[in-house]
């Protein structure tokens, strides 16, 4: 399913890659060999809640949203059809949705230009790679624009409350390994901060007795 890339990819590939240049040396696609991710490659987001993804439903199964999703650990995967690394990230990625059941969603989020894909070739993607997870599509960029992933793959773990707590940038060879570790050390940790159980009501007080005035009766 090869193609030569259409002038928009050019342009968007252009994009990434002056954004990554920036802050990496390693550019698009493979894996980095001299500095790792900068921070603001998406790890601005650690700690925070993670942004909710609206991007059209492809196919796959599973939820789409992260409201849908909600008590799950989540891999919030950002990739495209000329991505090389998520041709082998794709399969890591399904094997770690079998090994961990119903406590894993991934959530697939294509940034292919609209001119430059069709909805049958991510399917295809998605078919080639043999994974069954949601594959989504951000049409307009919204979620690239709140995710600012710099590289192609890039993966947020979003815990079971919502909460990003890592960022892989880019694919190499084991990081589904070091990515198990973390969905493992997740699914251990409290579903969200306990909460405070409401003080108990203090007892009604009791009523006085009616005084007869020091009287005593007959």
């Amino acid at each position: 399913m090869s193609r030569s890339p259409s002038p928009s990819f050019a342009r968007i590939a252009a994009v990434l890659c002056a954004a990554i240049a920036l802050s990496l040396p390693a550019g698009c696609g493979g894996a980095a060999t001299a500095a790792p991710p900068a921070p603001q490659a998406g790890g601005g987001l650690i700690g925070s809640a993670a942004p909710e993804l609206a991007a059209e439903v492809v196919s796959g199964e599973g939820p789409s949203t992260l409201k849908d999703a909600s008590g799950k650990v989540v891999i919030v995967d950002f990739w495209a059809t000329y991505c090389h690394p998520c041709r082998k990230s794709f399969p890591k990625y399904q094997e770690l949705v079998e090994r961990f059941g119903g406590d894993l969603a991934v959530l697939a989020v294509a940034l292919d230009a609209p001119e430059d894909a069709s909805k049958e070739q991510l399917v295809e993607f998605a078919d080639e790679a043999g994974v069954k997870f949601k594959i989504l599509w951000d049409k307009d960029q919204s979620a690239a624009k709140n995710y600012n992933p710099r590289r192609m793959p890039t993966a947020f773990i979003v815990d079971r409350s919502g909460v990003v707590r890592h960022v892989h940038a880019g694919y190499e060879d084991g990081e589904e390994e070091k990515i198990s570790r973390e969905i493992e050390a997740l699914l251990g940790e409290a579903a969200g901060p306990p909460r405070a159980a409401p003080p108990a009501a203090p007892p009604p007080a009791e009523a006085p007795a009616p005084s007869d005035g020091g009287r005593s009766s007959p």
